[in-house]
């Protein structure tokens, strides 16, 4: 791709999530959203191959149907309240449809079909970009109406992504499939916390991206696609494949790394709200992805599996590590002991 026409695209994406974050009437909300939309969709389809064209059009279609039952959602509202303001959103069935509507951009369960179809035809990096900052302005919106939102539904609906992003990641061989379904499992942990302490939500979120963004910096570095393809990646990369192993291992939630804390409060915020329960179902549930991520760590660093793959291994190079992905990755393993200084910023 041209890098002019790159250049503006990426701009484009900037613009519209700083629209969408920063507005405060539905209709300007609604603008920045679809101009992300329309920014995404040729990074998506750049490679011009079949399936990157797929993606696209199926991106373009639920994308466009989120967008319609967005507006309808807050026109319905200014009909009956005549409020346009977005912390306005008072009439019920307003949040239901507003609810579906956002469920349906995140790649919440029951609407989830579209992402990992998305992430397989796109290039790691815009599989970067979807599921970090393509995320963020549907989440700014859950976050700015989280005091009118049906809580119930959504905790039904997170305990369902968990389950699905759990059941789905198990057999897939792709890596960006995986990565697609260990999203959906961690948007149902954003979503059960929402209307009961929102700024855990984006607590999670921040966390979430930076541990994804390392994890697909370093794919990318190591031009991995599928576990075959990562089964020997330690050969030319052995720092990249340790770093890997320990950010994968961050983003299953395992106690000392960074992963562990959003899972930690957004369990204890559960428990102080009487919902022992929930916390106790979307606990185990995440035991499910913790597989897959632990499949691909095995993969990354530890050992060839006892089979033999038919990859050719390539020679060592003596490249040194992204300066952004050491950032990271570093973000990604120490932050849980620093975690007191975070949790004081007002």
């Amino acid at each position: 791709m041209n890098p002019q026409a790159k250049l503006v695209f990426t701009l484009s994406l900037l613009l519209g999530t700083t629209i969408t974050l920063s507005s405060n009437h539905w209709v300007m909300a609604w603008t920045g959203l679809e101009i992300n939309t329309l920014a995404i969709l040729p990074l998506i389809s750049k490679s011009h191959h079949p399936r990157a064209i797929e993606a696209a059009t199926k991106y373009f279609l639920v994308q466009a149907a989120a967008s319609a039952l967005v507006l309808f959602s807050s026109m319905t509202n200014a009909w009956h309240t005549g409020q346009w303001d977005i912390t306005q959103l008072t009439h019920p069935v307003s949040s239901l449809v507003l609810t579906s509507a956002i469920a349906m951009k995140l790649g919440l369960v029951p609407f989830h079909f579209w992402f990992p179809e998305v992430m397989q035809g796109s290039s790691l990096l815009t599989g970067l970009l979807l599921s970090t900052l393509m995320k963020l302005p549907p989440i700014a919106l859950l976050f700015m109406t989280a005091q009118s939102l049906n809580s119930s539904l959504l905790v039904l609906m997170a305990i369902l992504s968990a389950a699905v992003g759990g059941w789905m990641g198990l057999n897939q061989t792709q890596v960006r499939k995986i990565l697609a379904f260990s999203s959906i499992s961690h948007l149902g942990w954003m979503a059960i916390i929402i209307t009961y302490y929102p700024k855990l939500t984006l607590l999670n979120f921040y966390l979430y991206a930076v541990m994804t963004t390392a994890v697909f910096l370093a794919l990318n570095s190591m031009k991995a696609l599928s576990l075959p393809t990562l089964m020997t990646a330690w050969t030319k990369t052995p720092s990249l494949s340790a770093m890997l192993l320990l950010t994968l291992l961050s983003l299953a939630g395992l106690p000392p790394l960074t992963g562990f804390l959003p899972k930690w409060l957004i369990i204890q915020e559960l428990t102080k709200q009487d919902m022992a329960p929930a916390a106790t179902i979307i606990s185990l549930l995440s035991l499910l992805s913790l597989f897959f991520y632990l499949r691909l760590a095995y993969c990354t660093a530890i050992t060839l599996p006892p089979h033999t793959t038919n990859q050719i291994k390539q020679w060592r190079i003596n490249k040194p590590v992204n300066i952004l992905v050491a950032i990271l990755v570093t973000m990604s393993i120490i932050l849980l002991p620093i975690s007191p200084m975070i949790l004081s910023i007002p």
